[in-house]
């Protein structure tokens, strides 16, 4: 496929119907600052009316006018391999391992806070890139790339960037506090002692040993040695068998109880062969000085024994005093703080209960440490990200070359990583309809209206015809570069100036200055809105994304100029594209509210029709390492298509990263005293419809 410099598109994908032959005229625009690779072509475009009606939902207007058919503008995350993730189930893997439909821990917003929530993985990939070191106070550290994001108590912050210049975006600093728990603990080893740990606790937990003698009728003496380990969880009774299985001791799987109305099922393992009962005593019996590893074992077993984890509250009880004795010992080996709580009871023996301190940092610390085998065990949906531990930034560094690093896509658009909480133009088409390509076709082949002004006065003074506000530009940009010369745009706006319409406007160019003169004109009647299009500040992603559009710093002068002159200005920050200039919304918010900007809005990038594959071809051109994460995002906004037409989410998404978008958007115009609502409502009351003959109706 030919690649065109200098445009948008890098192809001419085949419309979707036939395709005429069209005159060439270069109008020469931008040739000092783009080369051109293919010329514009104009034509006229002979219509019978110029309003077009609109009843969409989604559409905040009734009526509107599109001088020009097809636009010139050209408008089309990572850790290292090792870095634990949190799965659902409790336990942890490394990034690299992760796949895609694996279960995993993310984070949603519940009322003041965020909380932990089971998700999924929708996306995985790695690429290679200039690695850097972030060191927390607690000694967390995580290897990642420059571009990746944390959450922090001050919002979402890139790795790197500047506060001025092309490089600008919010940042981590050093002192920011992270948001999460803190390093997860790397799982131990399942050696030898740390197997005959397990055994130890879940056997004198749960487990049943005895040696039973009987009389006979005959009055022989018998003796019955019996084993019996009884669970509903068939986790732990899976690895106790095997685990008894590695020490030759042989066991039979049955059913102990069936499942009632109020219980589950409950399966056991067990024998009657004296030798092998015999080793099981001499395995589970206490030992003089236990290593490090069997003590984290028997906190396992007797965890899966006796333990429960629940309203973020990790506890173990027993009524045996020397149990709890071991428990507390192995936990001050290990560092963690508890009490014993003694609960006497009336009838029975009484139990003491030994309640882990710390809140969730201790309890996934515990988890990880000696990682019991219940994962049911280790649920925690629901509890608030909130922590004390020490997670400041203290050092971001460099690592002084590339390495491959991860990422992955999840239904929250975030997951925990290493402990802390980790992120991961609708024209085109109408171009089909005159049988041409979406592509290049569409930014190198542009109609204008003939004759729209003389069009629109025969229109607004037709009998019958009722006021309503008409907006300018809803398809393609009024302020074309053709602009200039035809003066199409200028020509509908002397025609509504005169008649006292309402009107608004939407443009994402400078050319709109030029007509001050009737903009301060309709202003002084509120009888105009302006719109100015922004979709990034940055300017080296503007000419990619953008190459033949205005500068991000030349549409904020044309919102400060416009305000100046009385105009009310709003800002439409259009398209926002996941992963690509998302993470610009509160800098392009407080940068057009410095201008006096009074309303700002929002559209997520639509794909239809053959948009789809332009846009995919823009990403597999400009940001080829993250294509895949771009359009995995953009499905997970869009019920897992490309593209949504439904009203009511096609311009603004669903799903968790779209209510995550509303809620960036919405909290940073708040903060900048933005209306987010309708602009002010357009009077309709000074209209003065033109009669027959372009002269326009004087009131009596």
């Amino acid at each position: 496929m030919a690649v065109y410099k200098g445009r948008g598109a890098l192809g001419n994908p085949q419309p979707r119907f036939l395709k005429p032959a069209i005159e060439s005229v270069d109008d020469g625009w931008f040739r000092d600052e783009v080369p051109d690779s293919i010329a514009t072509q104009v034509r006229p475009e002979t219509a019978r009316s110029i309003i077009t009606h609109n009843d969409s939902p989604d559409i905040p207007f009734e009526q509107s006018i599109n001088p020009y058919r097809g636009c010139e503008h050209g408008c089309s995350y990572c850790l290292g391999a090792n870095t634990p993730i949190l799965m659902a189930d409790g336990t942890t893997r490394p990034i690299a391992d992760i796949q895609v439909g694996d279960s995993i821990y993310g984070t949603v917003r519940n009322g003041w806070y965020r909380r932990y929530v089971r998700t999924h993985v929708l996306a995985h990939w790695s690429v290679i890139k200039p690695a850097w070191r972030i060191t927390l106070e607690d000694g967390t550290e995580l290897v990642c790339s420059a571009d990746h994001r944390y959450l922090t108590e001050r919002g979402w912050k890139f790795v790197t960037g500047t506060q001025y210049g092309p490089g600008r975006r919010p940042h981590l600093t050093i002192g920011n506090k992270l948001m999460g728990t803190g390093a997860l603990t790397k799982p131990p080893e399942h050696d030898d002692d740390y197997r005959a740990g397990y055994l130890c606790g879940m056997i004198r937990g749960d487990g049943s040993l005895g040696l039973y003698r009987y009389t006979r009728k005959s009055g022989a003496k018998w003796e019955s040695h019996q084993f019996r380990l009884a669970l509903c969880d068939l986790q732990a009774l899976e690895r106790a068998q095997e685990w008894l299985r590695c020490q030759q001791i042989e066991t039979r799987r049955f059913e102990f109880s069936a499942a009632s109305a109020n219980r589950r099922i409950m399966h056991a393992i067990g024998t009657h062969v004296r030798p092998r009962v015999q080793l099981i005593r001499e395995l589970i019996a206490w030992r003089a000085n236990p290593s490090r590893s069997w003590r984290i074992g028997f906190l396992a077993g007797i965890f899966d024994a006796e333990g429960s984890y629940s309203e973020g509250v990790l506890r173990i009880s027993n009524t045996d005093f020397e149990i709890v004795r071991w428990i507390t010992e192995s936990m001050q080996a290990l560092d963690f703080r508890f009490i014993v709580e003694h609960k006497p009871r009336d009838t029975r023996k009484s139990i003491d209960v030994v309640r882990l301190l710390g809140g969730l940092r201790e309890h996934l610390r515990f988890f990880h440490t000696v990682d019991p085998a219940i994962t049911q065990k280790r649920h925690i949906s629901g509890q608030a990200v909130k922590s004390e531990a020490r997670l400041g930034v203290a050092r971001i560094e460099p690592l002084g070359g590339a390495m491959r690093l991860y990422d992955i896509t999840t239904g929250t658009e975030d997951f925990i990583a290493n402990g802390v909480v980790s992120h991961n133009c609708y024209a085109r088409p109408s171009h089909a309809y005159m049988d041409l390509s979406p592509g290049i076709d569409f930014e190198t082949k542009i109609f204008y209206k003939v004759d729209a002004a003389r069009l629109l006065e025969q229109e607004l003074g037709a009998r019958g015809y009722v006021p309503k506000p008409i907006t300018i530009g809803a398809n393609t940009d009024p302020y074309q570069p053709l602009e200039r010369e035809l003066k199409v745009t200028r020509s509908l706006l002397e025609v509504l100036e005169r008649t006292r319409h309402p009107l608004s406007l939407i443009t994402k160019g400078t050319l709109i200055l030029r007509d001050l003169d009737l903009l301060r004109s309709l202003a002084r009647d509120q009888l105009v809105n302006v719109f100015v299009s922004i979709t990034s500040l940055d300017a080296e992603l503007k000419r990619t994304l953008e190459p033949r559009a205005a500068s991000p710093a030349a549409r904020l002068r044309v919102v400060r100029e416009l305000v100046a002159a009385g105009v009310p200005t709003g800002v439409l920050v259009a398209p926002i594209i996941p992963a690509v200039n998302d993470c610009e919304i509160e800098d392009i918010v407080a940068a057009v509210a410095a201008q006096g900007a009074i309303k700002a809005g929002y559209v997520l990038l639509r794909l239809p029709h053959e948009l789809k594959g332009i846009f995919r071809a823009w990403l597999d051109q400009h940001l080829p390492e993250r294509a895949e994460h771009v359009m995995s995002l953009i499905r997970g906004a869009r019920d897992g298509r490309e593209n949504d037409p439904r009203f009511g989410s096609r311009m603004v998404g669903s799903g968790a990263w779209a209510q995550l978008l509303r809620d960036r958007f919405t909290l940073a115009c708040r903060r900048h005293g933005l209306s987010m609502g309708r602009m002010r409502d357009l009077s309709s009351e000074h209209f003065r419809p033109p009669a027959r003959g372009g002269q326009i109706s004087l009131p009596l």
